[in-house]
């Protein structure tokens, strides 16, 4: 399958592209759009058969669910619950942005990401085309848009690439800003702790923290 691709540079290329790729999220496709850390590809987060395409699209099995992004941190509350308040805290300060935060899932969601264990990591971008995506579509299931095992594509045409057979629709936003991915932090347990160092490091993050008395730790 040969994916469509749009161009976004005038307001009538973008529309284009995020209705091009709203309507593919709708019927069960994959789609890539690009994000502030590096390109993802995207899949309804309510529909299973488009998350498992998703995950064979990249090579990985159901034991590594991907995260979920959101186009407002008021939608944290609906999929998420016992959010800690210094995840909160991080929350208002780093959304959008690139941190991405595990908590218990909301036991009420319709939903098949993989083996969870009972938990969704949730993250919302600070990327425009993919917030516009994101208000038309609601939650998606987003992973880096690479195969496993290989860098994750920094724009388009590398994503193209490596997942061109597997996508229905291609956002060309051009080169994303950062190649770091998001700051994983694991905020299910009692004490918080970062799953992956990326964006943002642990002293940005503990600054935030320190005035609340709580600090995270690093798993790494």
């Amino acid at each position: 399958m040969t994916p469509m691709r749009y161009p976004t540079g005038t307001e009538d290329e973008l529309e284009k592209a995020i209705e091009a790729a709203s309507l593919a999220i709708r019927r069960g496709r994959l789609v890539v759009m690009p994000t502030d850390t590096v390109y993802g590809i995207g899949a309804d987060a309510f529909e299973a058969a488009a998350v498992q395409r998703l995950l064979d699209a990249k090579g990985r099995g159901r034991d590594m669910p991907p995260p979920v992004l959101v186009s407002a941190s008021t939608t944290l509350d609906a999929l998420a619950v016992n959010v800690p308040g210094w995840a909160r805290a991080l929350v208002a300060e780093f959304w959008p942005g690139p941190l991405t935060v595990v908590c218990h899932q909301q036991t009420s969601l319709q939903w098949d990401l993989g083996e969870t264990r009972g938990t969704v990591a949730i993250r919302m971008p600070d990327d425009d085309i993919a917030l516009a995506v994101l208000e038309r579509t609601g939650p998606l299931a987003v992973s880096s848009a690479n195969i496993t095992g290989r860098p994750a594509a920094l724009d388009a045409d590398e994503a193209e690439t490596m997942l061109g057979d597997s996508v229905a629709v291609i956002i060309d936003g051009g080169r994303t800003p950062g190649s770091d991915p998001s700051t994983i932090v694991d905020a299910t347990g009692d004490q918080g702790r970062i799953l992956r160092q990326g964006a943002l490091t642990l002293e940005e993050l503990n600054d935030v923290l320190e005035p609340l008395g709580a600090a995270l730790t690093d798993e790494g």
